[in-house]
């Protein structure tokens, strides 16, 4: 497993550029959004007063795609978290969402340690890499969500029998959601 990079330091200038500290160049929001698909954690600092300005650029990108017709946020979703907003004390939306993504990480790396680990081509010589630049196409493809890797050698039996399992594990994350959406609601 590759070691985790370190986290890719942006610098705005006064002239609201942003400049990448890495390759000494200047960047867009799409190219910020390309490093954080790839994987990268980025931080956005003002070169003038130090203030951290990573979460502004990043709802920044969220808003863009959404208003380019690239919707994931359902609009009862971006009501809900105008809502938490507008709540008066401490929300549970911050802490439910990151449950939601960490839940939804884990649940992607254990899918494919177990796609690896059942399919006979792993024991073929250069496997690995192969697999690698898979992993690295379909998360390029599918913004990191699916974890897929396409290549499935097992008979049809035990490949439906796979998908069964992993369609069973989505419906209990599905389900675990809705329910914590449930007691969301309760608690406005």
């Amino acid at each position: 497993m590759a070691e985790k990079q370190k986290t890719l330091l942006i610098k705005r200038y006064a002239s609201r550029r942003l400049y990448n500290t890495e390759t000494s160049d200047y960047v867009t929001l799409e190219d910020i959004a390309g490093f954080i698909r790839e994987g990268r954690e980025v931080q956005i600092l003002d070169l003038k007063s130090g203030d951290d300005l990573t979460r502004q650029y990043l709802l920044q990108i969220i808003a863009e795609h959404e208003s380019r017709g690239e919707s994931v946020l359902p609009v009862d979703v971006l009501n809900d978290l105008v809502r938490s907003y507008m709540t008066p004390g401490a929300s549970v939306v911050p802490q439910f969402l990151q449950a939601s993504f960490e839940m939804l990480r884990s649940g992607q790396s254990q899918m494919l340690d177990q796609m690896g680990s059942m399919n006979p081509m792993a024991k073929m010589p250069g496997f690995e890499m192969m697999e690698a630049q898979q992993k690295a196409f379909m998360k390029a493809m599918t913004g990191g969500l699916a974890g897929s890797s396409g290549w499935n050698t097992k008979d049809e039996a035990e490949a439906e029998d796979a998908a069964d399992e992993q369609g069973e594990d989505l419906d209990s994350i599905k389900q675990q959601l809705s329910e914590l959406q449930d007691k969301l609601s309760k608690l406005k």
